[in-house]
């Protein structure tokens, strides 16, 4: 069996010139638009600009720095800093006292692994710590395979909130939930950054999942986001050399998409777009996207159809749906790449937790 990694696809998205991919099996090929490059016959002499450092900063450029700096705090909220000092000191302390010889009656210490003390904190530390956790798990040719391993963790079984919790928030969006669900499983099954899924019944039979945003995920991914977007205007202005890197402006690119995840009917809307493109495209007897329940979905609440299937990184299990896996991730990589030519927008977060393949095949 020929392993697979999705990170093939950030490769192939990267290539400066790309016209076709033929996969191992040659029936299958990637269809996958010509990208042009462009060169000049022309000769230019160029001139060394000279590099600026600290001293060359105007009395302007260190005002704006303190007004972005005055914004970003502000837009943290007066809370912020010293609530996500107690949560990293918290996140700390329990991951030392896990490695701990010294533990509570009833316990024994884990074995120290760094891949494992470092998944931890991470977890601890919240859903911006968990995203950086879930781009390890899915960048192999990045990282050590024992990091990436461990990272995986972090795709779909994070540390769950109380089903109390995720009550309290679906009765607050949605009403009772005696009103519009027959059953809700109260075992999550899945726990990821900023959310967690619950597998739940409708009144008419149609089995869903309920994705339920984590109580004060906002504040939290605020704080973190803010302070990243201030130490990169501070390096920025320390080091002027680093403003052609644009540090800040990702930083603001960061912020901006991560904080749109927090609107589920953006998202809703997102996949009854993509819905709409496979239509289009004539792709729905091989690629799907579930049904959204539009008046079972709010902002921290989305109700989806359930889709049931296995992981696109689990060979085993897909054997024994399809004896032609090959043809399964070239389907996979012709959507991504087609979507990402003719779409507004296309899916930046494509790993294995949010994959399947259908027991139908698809």
């Amino acid at each position: 069996m020929v392993k697979y990694s999705l990170a093939l696809l950030a490769a192939l998205a990267a290539s400066p010139s790309v016209s076709a991919f033929v996969a191992p099996s040659s029936k299958h090929t990637l269809k996958l638009p010509m990208l042009m490059s462009s060169t000049s016959s022309t000769t230019s002499t160029t001139t060394r600009t000279p590099k600026r450092t600290l001293q060359d900063r105007s009395s302007e450029e260190a005002v704006s720095l303190l007004r972005d700096i005055i914004q970003a705090a502000y837009e943290a909220g007066p809370r912020a800093a010293p609530s996500r000092t107690i949560q990293a000191y918290v996140a700390i302390t329990r991951t030392l006292q896990d490695f701990s010889p010294i533990q509570r009656p009833g316990r024994t210490a884990e074995e120290f692994s760094a891949p494992v003390a470092l998944r931890k904190l991470f977890e601890r530390l919240g859903a911006t710590y968990i995203k950086l956790g879930q781009f390890v798990a899915s960048s192999p040719s990045l990282f050590p395979k024992e990091y990436v391993l461990e990272f995986q963790k972090c795709l779909d079984s994070t540390e769950p909130i109380q089903w109390k919790v995720v009550q309290s928030i679906i009765e607050n969006d949605l009403g009772p939930i005696s009103n519009n669900f027959a059953s809700i499983d109260k075992t999550p099954l899945a726990s990821a950054s900023i959310a967690q899924v619950h597998a739940a019944k409708l009144k008419t039979g149609e089995e869903v999942v309920i994705k339920v945003q984590k109580p004060q995920i906002d504040d939290l991914l605020k704080a973190d986001l803010n302070f990243i977007y201030i130490a990169s205007r501070v390096l920025e202005f320390l080091q002027p050399d680093f403003e052609r890197t644009s540090l800040s402006a990702v930083a603001t690119d960061v912020k901006s998409s991560m904080l749109e995840e927090l609107d589920f009917n953006k998202e809703a809307t997102n996949i009854e777009e993509f819905r709409q493109f496979l239509t289009e495209q004539g792709m729905t007897d091989t690629v799907t996207a579930p049904k959204v329940y539009r008046d079972l979905t709010s902002k921290k609440v989305l109700t989806m159809e359930r889709l049931k299937g296995v992981s696109m990184v689990d060979a085993e299990s897909i054997k024994d749906i399809t004896n032609d896996p090959e043809s399964l991730i070239v389907t996979a990589l012709n959507t991504w790449t087609t979507s990402v030519m003719e779409m507004p927008w296309f899916h930046a977060d494509v790993h294995s937790g949010n994959l399947l393949v259908l027991d139908d095949g698809r």
